[in-house]
């Protein structure tokens, strides 16, 4: 009988149990890790694809949300389909508030009914005039892929319709010939991308091929392997299904549009063949649908943006984090307990045009913009690369020398002392740049040609005569414009400055007489002519000079990017003092002027510019007029040249040159007029010294009030409208602690009265002087409450808006103006839309439709008219202490609309005018290019009493036509008496969208007649 250690097994019974749980565990971890490998769903969530990636996240503007399709699909694609994700939207716009978590997908899983009669064609969505090359670029467009400006039919994947700016969506279901392994390829110009799904469902597509990424490749027609991203791997296919695809393409303003996807069996040697009307179909039939229906329409991973986008940061100052946008959230401090704060006062400015005659839009004129603090920025500096209006200085100087005139270079050991009238020589020179009398003695009052040289002593220095024998130079024949200023105006006759140092002087020619060329407009010098005309504000000195031959130099043709070369001329290393600036002598030439020589007095004389570069003999000898002396001394210049190799080749450079600048505050040279010149420059900078001393006698006097309850948290915004005569109104809106409570908003108006300073208010009743108790001792201007200048925080506001034919930016207005009521909660708002029988939605359903708080659909017949449609919305608005705000419906809104609104209008005394920014094409509001509209006043805020004191709008001029109402309703507004609040609101942008038929047919002036 075998022997077994019972006893032994007893005793070890627990270290046995130990290594059999172990065993176990060990054995679980490798079964686990085992299928985790194999990626078979074990620990895998819903939402997750076959080889355990995660599918792409994607939403649409309507924010419709389905569970994600956990299809098993076949792993056929090409090496490029692992970037499933498609570029180009960006994150902000889908995920607001900051959220980086994206939403579930939201892809079309059941598909329509397919029928036969689709055979031949396919759905082809067009998105016209938008701008970029790329799709990432199409993607970004507000409106796809729900809503399209055009919806046809192809009948071949090849299209091209010879047009611009556009971006195309091709998708349908392709039906393959017999079975086999098949490839796909893709060429277009410029990107494009093709979507193949293993099945008809749209939401497991997947991208096999593509031209580019970033809007610069492009292919020729029929180039089908020029990049290794157009040609997919081969794909098995049954002849007996259908497979569904979509084909995005999108086109600049560039180059030969075309897109087309090939095939070919995957045998060697056979070329790829367009795909035929034979082999595809419609995905659904919408050729009795309207614009606003977009159930149809596919949702696949090709038409959204998936995954974790990085976060960017903002192009656009703008775009960042300010208390404004959100302070309208906060309490309110009740009006009627800061009545008593300060003193009450008439509030009547001297630019108020009451009864004023005006002519016909002078009104633009009469508008004045509000300082702001701090710095909201609104100024575009993103796009200053293109429009430096901003900056005094003309765009033509700043594109050739730059800013070097704001530095003052460091001497450094050793170098010689440079006189300031070589410093900086030549355009736009300050007061202090002019030499004094006092200083300098005898000024040049002008420069007149003449025989004999006259003494030091007299006004006008010793001028020289030109040689008889010269020929005059053959005009440019490209001539640049000239170069203007704003702070300094020049003679009507150029006139160019050589300043610098000499060459040696040398032997083959010895120099007995000065010349400088300047042009002079008339064919030929005459000594009975009259003298030549000064040059304004340009003083140079009289000085003996050391006497060479000078030739005029060519004018330049063409400018280049500001650089150290503009700073720093050209020099020989042998001389210690760099050469001066140089201003071109034929800058206002015309082809009818010819050269004058005459005497130019300066401290020093220039060294001879050398020819250019590059150029033949024959252009040298156009340049230099007739052979002659001057030609001998060229040849002269040349040999020394060549004597010295590279002594002229090259620029020496010193990296050590350091500079002295100061602080230069270009907001102190603005003015509160309306600039209609520069549309990038933001809203006026208060100085901070200012705004602070105004809040400080603010705080003073509330907290002596009320005995010291509220601390001062932040200064949100401050806004100053001034009166140079009267004083200046100021807008506080302050962020204040109550002790015991919350946190409280302080908005309100204030008005800084200059001392002494009489008002009369719109009655006509007797002046009002500052009450005395009121008034600082030391005489400084103090606070009071402006009567009738307090806004209604509860007054409602009416958005009007006429439409015709504009389904998708109806839908896209009425989308925004339900996020706004959800982010606001504010339900003191309503929407009047004014209907010109538009056929391709029904707007009245959309309203009925839309979560609004309030709205009113009213319906027109006949053409578009504005301005009868916005009267038709103004009249439909019974309570007249209400504010209508005359509105367009491209506008993206800020959450602060309706607070900015309501404290910018003041029943019978302020009216507002906000400017919006007209992005660009190709722009979004994440990505915002553009300009201010200073020129436009469409977007108006105005009480419904005003409105209708003033006349309203001009029905009867502005019939058939839009352009130029509102500018003639601000003319009547302003002289009724009111007030135009201009101020530029952040995040207020007015897209880019197409104008091609977009109020559609308007019938002939003649045959509108008025009603009996």
């Amino acid at each position: 009988m075998p022997w077994f250690p019972v006893k032994k097994v007893r005793k070890r019974m627990k270290l046995l149990l130990l290594l059999l749980l172990l065993t176990c565990a060990a054995w679980l971890t490798y079964v686990h890790l085992s299928l985790a490998r194999q990626g078979r769903a074990m620990r895998q969530r819903p939402g997750h694809a076959r080889d355990g990636e995660k599918l792409a996240s994607v939403t649409d503007g309507r924010g419709v949300q389905v569970v994600p399709s956990t299809q098993r699909v076949e792993d056929s694609s090409e090496s490029h389909e692992e970037e499933q994700v498609p570029e180009g939207r960006d994150a902000d716009e889908l995920f607001p508030g900051g959220v980086r978590k994206p939403p579930p997908l939201n892809l079309t899983h059941q598909v329509p009914m397919w029928r036969e009669e689709y055979k031949g064609q396919v759905n082809l969505h067009v998105f016209e005039d938008w701008c970029g090359g790329a799709v990432g670029h199409l993607r970004r467009n507000l409106h796809f892929p729900l809503f399209p400006h055009t919806r046809t039919t192809v009948k071949k994947l090849a299209v091209s319709p010879r047009w611009r700016n556009y971006g195309l969506r091709i998708f349908g279901y392709i039906h393959p010939a017999r079975d086999g392994d098949v490839q796909f390829s893709v060429a277009s110009d410029d990107n494009s991308e093709f979507w193949l799904s293993p099945d008809d469902s749209p939401a497991a597509a997947q991208l096999v091929a593509f031209v580019g990424k970033t809007g610069s490749e492009w292919t020729a027609p029929g180039e089908f392997t020029k990049f290794s991203s157009q040609v997919s791997k081969p794909r098995r296919l049954i002849a007996s299904r259908r497979y569904y695809f979509e084909l995005l393409h999108k086109q600049d303003d560039q180059g030969s549009d075309h897109v087309e996807v090939a095939w070919r069996t995957y045998l060697p040697g056979l070329k790829f063949e367009v795909i035929g009307s034979a082999h595809i179909s419609l995905y659904t039939d919408e050729s009795a649908l309207k614009m606003d229906h977009v159930t149809h329409v596919p949702q696949s991973p090709a038409s959204h943006v998936g995954g974790h986008l990085p976060a960017e940061e903002p192009s656009a100052d703008m775009l960042r984090p300010d208390p404004r946008d959100s302070f309208f959230l906060t309490p309110r401090m009740e009006p009627s307990s800061l009545e008593s704060v300060l003193e009450p006062c008439t509030y009547a400015p001297t630019y108020v045009l009451k009864d004023f005659p005006i002519a016909r839009y002078q009104g633009l004129q009469f508008v004045y913009l509000s300082f702001v603090y701090p710095n909201d920025y609104t100024r575009l500096t993103h796009m200053e690369t293109e429009n430096k209006c901003f900056y005094r200085e003309s765009p033509l100087y700043l594109e050739r020398f730059g800013f070097y005139k704001y530095m003052k270079m460091d001497k450094q050991d050793g170098e010689q002392d440079e006189e300031e009238v070589q410093r900086r020589a030549f355009l736009f020179l300050n007061s202090d740049d002019f030499l004094d009398d006092e200083d300098e003695g005898e000024l040049l009052d002008s420069l007149e040609p003449t025989k004999v040289a006259m003494p030091r002593n007299r006004l006008r220095p010793p001028v020289l005569t030109a040689p008889m024998e010269r020929e005059p130079e053959p005009p440019a024949s490209h001539t640049p414009l000239p170069r203007r200023s704003r702070g300094l105006r020049w003679a009507s006759h150029p006139l160019p400055l050589f300043l610098g140092h000499a060459p040696p002087p040398r032997a083959a020619k010895p120099p007995t007489k000065v010349y400088v060329t300047r042009v002079r407009p008339r064919p030929q010098a005459s000594p009975r002519s009259p003298a030549w005309p000064p040059l304004a504000g340009v003083l140079l000195r009289a000085r003996a000079l050391p006497q060479v031959q000078l030739r005029a130099p060519r004018p330049q043709r063409r400018f280049h990017r500001p650089g150290p070369r503009d700073a720093e001329p050209r020099t020989p290393p042998t001389l210690g003092a760099p050469q001066a600036h140089m201003l071109t002598a034929g800058m206002n030439s015309s082809a009818a002027m010819q050269p004058v020589t005459s005497f130019l007095s300066l401290s020093q004389v220039s060294q001879p510019q050398l020819p250019a570069e590059g150029k033949d003999e024959k252009e040298r000898e156009e340049e230099d007029g007739a052979p002659g002396d001057e030609a001998a001394s060229e040849d002269s210049e040349e040999d020394t040249v060549d004597q010295v190799p590279g002594r002229w080749r090259e620029d020496a450079i010193n990296w050590q040159r350091t500079f002295s600048v100061g602080a230069v505050d270009f907001e102190l040279l603005r003015s509160d007029w309306n600039d209609l010149r520069c549309n990038v420059s933001g809203n006026l900078q208060l100085p901070e010294a200012e705004a602070v001393d105004v809040v400080a006698q603010y705080m003073e006097r509330l907290n002596a009030r009320h005995g010291g309850r509220f601390a001062l948290l932040r200064i949100v915004n401050v806004e100053k409208r001034r009166d140079s005569a009267r004083g200046s109104r100021f807008l506080l809106e302050l962020e204040l602690q109550e002790h015991g409570g919350g946190r409280l908003r302080l908005s309100e108006f204030v008005f800084l009265r200059l001392p002494g300073a009489n008002t009369r208010s719109e009655e006509g009743e007797s002046p009002e002087p500052l009450p005395a108790a009121s008034t600082h001792p030391d005489g400084r201007p103090e606070l009071c409450r402006p009567l009738r200048l307090a806004w209604r925080q509860d007054v409602a506001v009416h958005f009007i808006v006429p439409v015709k034919n504009q389904a998708r930016w109806v839908v896209q207005f009425l989308a925004d103006m339900a996020l706004l009521h959800a982010r606001t909660g504010d339900s003191r708002f309503s929407v009047v839309l004014v209907d010109f029988e538009s056929e391709d939605m029904d707007v009245e359903r959309a309203l009925r439709q839309a979560q609004l708080p309030r709205y009113q659909y009213l319906r027109r017949t006949g053409n578009f008219e504005r301005s009868a449609g916005l009267q038709a919305g103004v009249d439909a608005v019974e309570d007249p202490s209400s504010i209508v705000f005359l509105c367009d419906l491209h506008i993206h809104f800020p959450p602060s609309i309706l607070d900015s609104i309501r404290k910018h209008c003041v029943e019978g005394t302020l009216a507002f005018a906000p400017v919006v920014m007209r992005l660009g094409c190709g722009s979004s509001p994440r990505n915002p290019h553009g300009y201010w509209e200073v020129n436009g006043f469409g977007l108006f805020g105005i009480y419904k009493s005003d409105f209708d004191r003033v006349g309203g709008m001009n029905t009867e001029e502005f019939r058939d036509q839009w352009g130029g109402e509102d500018w003639e309703l601000l003319d009547r507004v302003l002289q009724a008496g009111l007030e135009v609040e201009r101020i530029r609101l952040r995040n207020f942008y007015h897209h880019y969208h197409s104008k091609r038929g977009m109020w559609g047919t308007r019938s002939h002036r003649g045959t509108h007649k008025e009603p009996s």
